[in-house]
């Protein structure tokens, strides 16, 4: 759990922790309160929300033990063909649900996420309808995409329609901040770990082995730099940070190694490899700062 995405770590658990969704969140919770949840049709942008209902709501309803077996979720733009509705899903919707669990809702029916439901052929969609007017008693169909229009009509019919507005910039600062506190845990220097940032004192021991004479110095401090996976254009913003705060070198060695740098930054951006453009521009600041260059 430790290097669980943000993505995953920070998802809402529940419908009510959903942001900006104000119209959709206060139906759905009529809905979990009585324990009928109809067919459920999510549209709207990428990244509102929508994925992020479905699983609250089962999750919700089951709790997370039984979602293993009463909730089936797929991607429709992977798996979008008329054999998955006739095998994988009919087969799920068939099946019979079992007993509920202490503590949850726990309705007599099972529920069926079929995510990017708009990259579906007409021809399983068309099969889809069938299965959902067959079993419908047994289960719950809940359908997200991006364009409903891309829905056939006796499929979007059946449901209950949810459009899920874009998020607005205010919406998203607070979402950010709340991540951001949490993913602290206190301190800053736990954000700079996880965010992959490079510290400061990586960019001064790499300063540190250009101003020794010996080249293995500079050659093995970058290895470890590369090692540790920091990103080599980050090291390079960082290393000119510390060049410029350093009062040792003069103006006209810094001037030259920050063109130095610059020229490697352009190089990693046209792909050239990570390792040798630091170990260039590291090597080239150590025959400035010696004088030699």
């Amino acid at each position: 759990m430790a290097h669980q995405p943000w993505v995953e770590k920070y998802r809402p658990r529940s419908i009510g922790e959903v942001a900006h969704q104000e119209e959709v969140v206060q139906t759905l919770q009529h809905a979990l309160s009585s324990g009928n949840l109809p067919h459920l049709l999510f549209y709207g942008p990428p990244g509102t929300g929508k994925t992020t209902s479905a699983l609250a709501i089962v999750r919700q309803l089951f709790g997370p033990e039984l979602c293993k077996a009463r909730v089936l979720e797929l991607n429709a733009s992977d798996e979008r063909g008329i054999g998955v509705v006739r095998d994988k899903i009919k087969n799920f919707a068939a099946n019979s649900v079992g007993q509920g669990v202490a503590g949850y809702p726990c309705p007599p029916f099972k529920v069926i996420i079929l995510d990017e439901a708009d990259s579906m052929t007409g021809d399983a969609q068309n099969a889809l309808r069938r299965t959902m007017e067959t079993y419908s008693r047994v289960t719950r169909f809940v359908f997200i995409c991006n364009y409903v229009s891309r829905i056939i009509e006796p499929l979007a019919s059946r449901c209950a329609k949810f459009r899920f507005k874009p998020l607005q910039g205010d919406v998203i600062n607070e979402r950010i901040n709340h991540i951001c506190a949490g993913a602290a845990g206190g301190g800053c220097r736990h954000i700079l770990d996880v965010s992959g940032s490079v510290p400061p004192s990586a960019a001064q021991g790499l300063l540190a082995a250009a101003r020794s004479p010996q080249f293995a110095r500079v050659q093995a401090a970058v290895t470890d730099l590369i090692a540790d996976g920091y990103p080599a254009q980050e090291i390079l913003l960082q290393l000119q940070a510390a060049l410029l705060q350093d009062a040792g070198a003069a103006d006209s060695a810094k001037g030259k190694i920050l063109v130095r740098l610059s020229e490697a930054d352009k190089s990693l951006v046209d792909g050239s490899d990570e390792f040798l453009q630091l170990l260039g521009a590291a090597s080239y600041a150590q025959r400035v700062l010696a004088g030699q260059a």
